[in-house]
């Protein structure tokens, strides 16, 4: 057994922009980058073909939608201004720290998180009361190429840990993505449900998961 936890919404709240497109188009203009008068449209158009279910990374996306209207982005500029616009100020939610030691206790803990800013996870973590170290592997969409609830997200994080798939406690916020470690035979704990600190009392007391205690 492994349990892997989602970042955003579950042990983290971060301060995401209320309007993405605005917020890249002002870091692009502070690194001199033209942008088109129809930045809102261009944004939201699809600009690169990829399979379903695959992480289409935002400074791709963002100067594919530059080309599109004519506009070149040198220097790395539009990667620069995408982690920029996302640079996050992070509180760590209540029962996080808990919930992650009490999970090392069942077996390795893992972080899967659907992200296509890089730089960003590693950033929030650095910010909340988290550590790298906390984890004994992390995995982001834009690291393995797939957004949850694709079943290849869930398969690289549990080749990561070592484990089979169906052996995956998925510990997360939202049905629609995090449930997806169903469909590999993973059991989902929905933190909507169960805040963390019960969720980590459930773990000391062998509540969840596949073994009858984790102590």
């Amino acid at each position: 057994m492994a349990v892997t936890f989602d970042l955003f919404g579950t042990l983290v709240a971060v301060d995401a922009p209320d309007d993405p497109a605005a917020a890249v188009a002002a870091e692009l203009r502070a690194r001199d980058v033209p942008v088109p008068n129809d930045w809102a449209t261009a944004y939201a158009e699809r600009h690169i073909d990829a399979p379903s279910g695959a992480e289409v990374p935002l400074p791709a996306h963002v100067a594919a939608a530059l080309r599109s209207r004519g506009v070149d982005a040198p220097n790395n500029a539009a990667r620069r201004a995408v982690v920029a616009a996302f640079d996050p100020d992070v509180e760590t939610r209540a029962g996080a720290l808990e919930a992650v030691e009490a999970a090392s206790a069942c077996g390795p803990v893992g972080l899967l998180s659907n992200c296509s800013v890089p730089e960003l996870v590693s950033r929030t973590l650095i910010r909340s009361e988290l550590e790298r170290a906390d984890f004994d592997a992390i995995v982001t969409s834009v690291g393995c190429g797939w957004r949850k609830p694709h079943r290849k997200a869930f398969e690289t994080i549990a080749e990561s840990l070592g484990v089979r798939p169906d052996t995956l406690v998925y510990v997360g916020d939202d049905e629609a993505s995090d449930g997806g470690v169903r469909e590999i035979g993973g059991t989902f704990v929905d933190v909507t449900e169960d805040d963390l600190p019960a969720i980590a009392a459930r773990f000391r007391d062998g509540g969840l998961g596949r073994r009858s205690s984790c102590r």
